[in-house]
């Protein structure tokens, strides 16, 4: 079975580079406090990375 990690943005993007907006928009989230639900990959772990201070993982 397939692991699956979801994420909350918790901060806005507003002051941030435009990589880093582009980044929460391939993630999926548009709007504060909006929670997306992926499967657990390397590529989703280094885009969470990358927005690690504009995030909150939840188990």
């Amino acid at each position: 079975m397939d692991k699956i990690v979801t994420f909350t943005q918790i901060k806005s993007y507003i002051g941030s580079p435009k990589a880093v907006r582009a980044t929460l928009i391939g993630l999926g989230l548009t709007k504060m406090y909006k929670t997306v639900t992926r499967k657990d990959t390397p590529e989703l772990r280094g885009m969470l990375n990358k927005v690690q201070h504009l995030v909150k993982l939840e188990d």
